[in-house]
C-alpha cells in the first residue's frame, strides 16, 4: 500500500454527546421530614431547595466510526486466503470488500443494510495500510501513513513475525516490542489526536501447529521455512522441540501483556482481551494453501470479534 496519496481529511472524529442528566429537585416541607416543626422552616428560610444536576462526562469510546484504517502483517492483508503466496485484501477482517467475510468496515460502514455498503463506500473510508511480513518495528511507519488520512479508527495486528523467525533467539525482545509499539501510538497521536484503536492480540501460534500439523500438505509447505521456530519439524515430539514451541507460546503470551498494558495507557485504545489469542481456529478457518494464515472463514471470524469488540458499550474485561 506504500505509495497511495492521503485524503487528508484531518479533523476530530465523530464523537457523540452524551444526552443531559436529569435533573434532581429535592424536596422539603412543613411536615415532610419526620422531626421537622414549623420553627424548623421559619429558620431555614426555605422550603425548597433544587439540586444541580451532575453532569455526565461525554463519552470517549465511538462504537459507530465512520471511517478506518488496517495496519499489520499478512492476516490483515488476507495472505493465502484466496489463493498461493499472494495478498487478498477483499477478505481482510478489518477492511475487506468481500460480502462472505464481512469485514469489520464492512459491519460498521454499510449500516443496517443486509447487502452491507457499496464498494466505493468502503473505498472511500478505509485503507489497508498492512504488509505482508511486517513486525511491530515496521508499525511507526505504518502508523504515521495512516493518521495522514485522519482515520477514526485504526484496527492493529501485528506481531506474529516477531515470534516467527528462523530460530528462537532471533525473536524480538520484550523490550524492543513495546518500544516500537509506544512509539507507533505516539506518532498517530501527533496527526490524528482523536483517532481511536482497536488492538488486536496475536494469535496463539502453538494451537495453529496443533491444529495444522495433522495435514500432510500443510506439513509440507511448512518445510519451506513458514514460522520456523513454531511450525518447523512439526512432528517433531523431543523434549528439545516441546522447550522451543513453548518459548515461542511464551513470547507471544509477552507480547500480549505488552500490547494490552500500552493501550490501557491511552483513553481512545481498546485491546480485545485476548479473545483472538483465545480463540480455537479450525481447519475450516485455515488456508489450504499453508494451513497457517486465516482462510476466509477465518478471517471472518476475526471480524466478528472485533465488531463484537469495537461496538461493546464496555471494553473487553
Amino acid at each position: 500500500m506504500r505509495g497511495e496519496s492521503p485524503r487528508n481529511r484531518r479533523g476530530p472524529g465523530r464523537f457523540r454527546t452524551a444526552s443531559a442528566a436529569v435533573a434532581a429537585v429535592v424536596l422539603a416541607g412543613t411536615g415532610a421530614l419526620a422531626g421537622c416543626t414549623s420553627s424548623d422552616s421559619a429558620s431555614s428560610g426555605s422550603s425548597t431547595e433544587a439540586v444541580r444536576p451532575s453532569p455526565r462526562p461525554t463519552p470517549v469510546w465511538d462504537r459507530s466510526p465512520g471511517s478506518i484504517a488496517a495496519v499489520g502483517d499478512s492476516i490483515t492483508r488476507g495472505f493465502d486466503a484466496c489463493g498461493v503466496l499472494v495478498d487478498c485484501p477483499e477478505v481482510s477482517w478489518s477492511t475487506g470488500t468481500d460480502s462472505g467475510v464481512r469485514s469489520l468496515a464492512y459491519r460498521l460502514l454499510g449500516g443496517p443494510a443486509a447487502e452491507g455498503p457499496p464498494a466505493a463506500r468502503l473505498a472511500e473510508n478505509s485503507w489497508n495500510l498492512a504488509e505482508t511480513g511486517a513486525r511491530m518495528a515496521d508499525l511507526p511507519d505504518q502508523m504515521a501513513r495512516a493518521a495522514q488520512y485522519g482515520p477514526e479508527l485504526v484496527t492493529v495486528m501485528v506481531g506474529a513475525n516477531d515470534a516467527c523467525r528462523r530460530s528462537a533467539r532471533q525473536m524480538t525482545p520484550v523490550a524492543a516490542f513495546k518500544a516500537s509499539f509506544e512509539e507507533s501510538m505516539r506518532l498517530l497521536r501527533a496527526d490524528a489526536p482523536k483517532a481511536q484503536v482497536y488492538v488486536s492480540s496475536v494469535p496463539d501460534l502453538k494451537r495453529l501447529w496443533s491444529t495444522g500439523r495433522g495435514n500432510p500438505l500443510g506439513r509440507q509447505v511448512w518445510k519451506l521455512g513458514i514460522c520456523a521456530t513454531m511450525l518447523g519439524d512439526a512432528q517433531d515430539d523431543s523434549k528439545g522441540a516441546q522447550k522451543r514451541r513453548n518459548m515461542v507460546y511464551d513470547r507471544v503470551v509477552a507480547y500480549n501483556d505488552t500490547l494490552k498494558g500500552v493501550c490501557a495507557k491511552d483513553v481512545r485504545c481498546r485491546y480485545d482481551g485476548g479473545e483472538v489469542f483465545d480463540f480455537r481456529f479450525t481447519g475450516k478457518q485455515l488456508s489450504h494453501w499453508d494451513w497457517f494464515h486465516p482462510s476466509k472463514n477465518g478471517q471472518s471470524r476475526l471480524a466478528e470479534i472485533a465488531y463484537r469488540n469495537v461496538t461493546a458499550a464496555e471494553p473487553p474485561a
